[in-house]
């Protein structure tokens, strides 16, 4: 996938933004922390790891309920989520896609 200039910074932006809002609620960032197997006093550290961004992304896409609610919050189309998904490396999954 080519991006063009600034479109991975504008995703790593709004994903930032997504973790932030994950954390903003307690029951939110302890699934999330669960689901991607990361150890709550480890959290500054895993968030500087490569793939940090696009799990907080994908983690997103795979609750439609959070992905609007993520959107609404930030004034977004949720396919403007995907799209920064997409741009971090987070491919949806599709049926029959192998």
């Amino acid at each position: 996938m080519t991006l063009r200039p600034g479109e991975r910074d504008l995703a790593e932006n709004l994903a930032a933004k997504a973790f932030a809002f994950l954390a903003a609620e307690p029951e939110r960032l302890e699934r999330f922390l669960s689901l991607a197997g990361i150890d709550p006093g480890n959290i500054r550290a895993a968030a500087t790891e490569p793939g940090f961004l696009a799990a907080v992304m994908e983690h997103l896409m795979a609750d439609e309920p959070l992905l609007l609610a993520f959107a609404a919050n930030e004034g977004v189309k949720p396919g403007q989520v995907v799209k920064a998904a997409r741009a971090l490396g987070v491919v949806p999954w599709e049926r029959g896609f192998a």
